[in-house]
């Protein structure tokens, strides 16, 4: 898995037909882009309820939704994420639809004004995902030998040594800043975008999440998260899962 910047849309984006026959009458909104070119969309009826479609173009497979689709469908029953209504492709791409879920991205504009209450929710919403899901049922991998396979020869040859385990829990994958989600209140409420999510060492996710604070709201919020999730930092695991991300 790389890391894959993004953001919400600043430039007009040209809606795909697949979206606009799944909106229907809804309203269509484009709220994210990500720099290899997956799209999402908010589809919103006249009653206010929402819906949310991802879509992807052909030939892009770095942006695998049938995998997102699948955790997503085996992880509904434990924790709050996303409703799959329907996946399918076609020959100008693929789509995940999905129902709307309570909160707003850890990056909304009202939690980049109060960034020690999204750290922290960021730092209790993953101690709450590690916590729930059940790693011995997870069939989903996102451990390093795996990940390692994924990585060019040369890649390869700099992944260097590999901490031992501390404690086997199923990762978000991506657990970056804008990938959970608050309330109003400042309490986490979902996680969005598990299409990496896998059992692996916790701190995979840890080092992640911590290294995407600096990336969205600045320097000096990392003892916040560590103190939200329960545990102090391992600089050394940091800057191995840091390391394995940097040259996905």
């Amino acid at each position: 898995m790389s890391r894959v910047l993004a953001a919400t849309p600043s430039e007009p984006v040209v809606v795909p037909e697949r979206v606009r026959l799944l909106a229907g009458d809804d309203a269509v909104t484009p709220v994210w882009r990500n720099e290899l070119g997956g799209l999402t969309f908010r589809l919103t009826a006249a009653t206010g309820a929402e819906r949310y479609v991802k879509w992807v173009a052909a030939g892009t497979p770095e942006l695998d939704l049938d995998a997102e689709a699948e955790r997503l469908a085996w992880a509904a029953p434990h924790t709050p994420v996303p409703q799959v209504l329907e996946r399918g492709a076609d020959a100008a791409g693929s789509w995940l639809l999905t129902a709307g879920i309570a909160g707003r991205s850890a990056v909304d504009p009202r939690w980049l004004a109060h960034p020690e209450t999204a750290v922290r929710a960021i730092g209790a919403g993953l101690r709450a995902l590690h916590d729930t899901l059940p790693v011995d049922d997870c069939p989903f991998s996102w451990s390093v030998a795996d990940r390692v396979g994924r990585l060019s020869p040369a890649a390869r040859a700099q992944v260097g040594a590999v901490p031992d385990v501390d404690r086997l829990v199923v990762c978000h994958g991506d657990p970056c800043a804008p990938n959970t989600l608050l309330d109003d209140g400042g309490r986490w409420t979902a996680h969005v975008d598990l299409d990496a999510m896998g059992v692996a060492d916790r701190w995979a996710d840890l080092a992640v999440a911590s290294y995407s604070l600096e990336w969205n709201y600045g320097d000096g919020y990392e003892p916040a998260f560590f103190d939200a999730y329960g545990i102090a930092p391992d600089e050394e695991r940091i800057a191995f899962y840091r390391h394995l991300w940097d040259l996905g």
